[in-house]
């Protein structure tokens, strides 16, 4: 068993002449929550895209409790044990709920490429899909089509197909962006229920959210680290604040 869910080793991108990722190197222990932060550019979802095999990383290595990942394409990545959500809310619009749910948990149950099972006939696979609706808090939605909930609610269900396959090490890209306050509060703490026990890695540009989900902070800067500590540790960090806080949290971000 290896002592990092996930570790990067002097992973780098390069597109043609411009160098997005330099050497970044980051451990990532069972069970912690590290956040990344940075400002606009900083490579945070080029880093996050390396991570899930959308990009294969120019050089260096990506390690997924101990096996290397690194070039493995997304649903390989996805079925040794880590899932992503992204920045634009990806779900079936057209599907309830329920069926989103569904759909996400089918593989981990063993349906693979079965097109004799009837869904309507899998006790197993409506049982796991209403445990994730329950603990994302829209049960009450089960047959709401999702592209007619709100933002918030598509926000959290795919935060609910992100984890409903079960895997142990999760990537959120900007989980609360465009949610109010009141709903980013809310966000908070339905991924902080629903990630107990799991790896979680979040890039966030909410300062607020950060501060209140991180183990540590990782602070990507131009493509590399600059520096991984505590929240209290990075708060504090002159570098950290020059660079990116400046002593208040910043109003918008994108990668």
């Amino acid at each position: 068993m290896s002592a990092h869910a996930l570790e990067l080793r002097h992973l780098t991108k390069r597109f043609g002449q411009t160098d997005i990722i330099r050497g970044v190197d980051l451990q990532v222990s069972p069970g912690e929550r590290l956040a990344v932060i940075g400002p606009n550019g900083a490579g945070k979802s080029t880093l996050f895209n390396l991570i899930s095999g959308r990009f294969a990383p120019s050089s260096g290595q990506v390690l997924l409790n101990g096996t290397d990942i690194t070039g493995l394409p997304p649903y390989k990545i996805n079925r040794l044990g880590l899932s992503r959500s992204f920045q634009i809310t990806n779900i079936f619009h057209r599907l309830s709920v329920f069926e989103n749910l569904r759909c996400a948990v089918l593989w981990s149950l063993g349906y693979r490429y079965s097109f004799w099972h009837k869904l309507n006939a899998l006790k197993d696979a409506r049982e796991r899909a209403e445990e994730v609706m329950e603990a994302i808090g829209l049960g009450w939605r089960r047959n709401a089509a999702a592209g007619l909930l709100t933002y918030a609610e598509q926000r959290a269900l795919e935060i609910g197909i992100t984890i409903a396959g079960g895997a142990d090490v999760i990537l959120l890209d900007e989980p609360t962006a465009g949610m109010s306050r009141s709903e980013s509060d809310a966000a908070v703490e339905l991924i902080a229920r629903v990630t107990e026990g799991r790896t979680l890695l979040m890039v966030e540009h909410d300062m607020g959210v950060v501060f209140g989900l991180a183990d540590r902070i990782a602070v990507v800067v131009y493509g590399e680290v600059l520096a991984c500590d505590t929240p209290a540790a990075i708060r504090d960090n002159a570098q950290v604040q020059e660079a990116y806080l400046g002593g208040h949290a910043p109003q918008e971000e994108a990668a």
